[in-house]
């Protein structure tokens, strides 16, 4: 049996693949359901990094099916996401200092009990983009806002040095959800609905 070629067994490992988090857009339908003690007041994380707003009291989600269908595992809510037990659950086990959980209060019109929610953010920002490799217009650069145009041709490139064990973080200057492979994989494998991966190179 002949010997494996030098080349083969110098070839570098393959490159880790890196998918931008959204919400799975096939679904068209609004959720049913709304918060009952936030009244018009935006949901934001405070200036100088990811957290959520001082509350006086925990959100108080009600489910309501008059308004719109079940919610899924993975909803977008204002600046950050509502998610439910199981995907609480996938989320921690495969990264749990990368996100952050506040539990609501919830209940149903209907008549079967409300299920858990919680409020969910990725706190993990990592200057992680490779600059030199990554395909993109850069907006207000040179000042504190300086950041990438979400609306234009974008393919991202990610430095796996800072990225290290990380398997979800919001990269600086973007401050979108990315996700590797090992965070897909979970949520598909647990069956999550709402969730969405684009190929962040593409």
């Amino acid at each position: 049996m002949a010997a494996p070629s030098v080349e083969k067994r110098l070839r570098k490992p393959k490159a880790t693949k890196f998918y931008r988090v959204g919400f799975d857009f096939r679904i068209h339908t609004a959720p049913g359901l709304r918060m009952e003690n936030i009244g018009d007041r935006t949901l934001m994380s405070p200036p100088g990094g990811r957290s959520f707003p001082p509350l006086s009291e925990p959100p108080r989600l009600v489910l309501d099916r008059s308004l719109g269908r079940a919610p899924a595992d993975w909803e977008l809510f204002h600046d950050f996401w509502l998610v439910s037990d199981r995907m609480k659950g996938v989320l921690e086990a495969v990264d749990r200092e990368g996100v952050a959980f506040l539990k609501c209060e919830s209940r149903s019109l209907g008549r079967n009990a409300a299920p858990d929610y919680w409020l969910c953010d990725v706190i993990r920002v990592l200057d992680a983009i490779d600059e030199e490799k990554s395909l993109g217009e850069i907006l207000d650069d040179g000042t504190e806002n300086r950041h990438y145009n979400g609306m234009g041709r974008l393919s991202l490139v990610f430095k796996e040095g800072v990225v290290g064990s990380a398997h979800i973080f919001r990269p600086r200057f973007w401050g979108n959800i990315i996700c590797d492979q090992t965070v897909k994989d979970a949520c598909r494998a647990a069956g999550m609905r709402g969730i969405g991966f684009r190929d962040t190179s593409n």
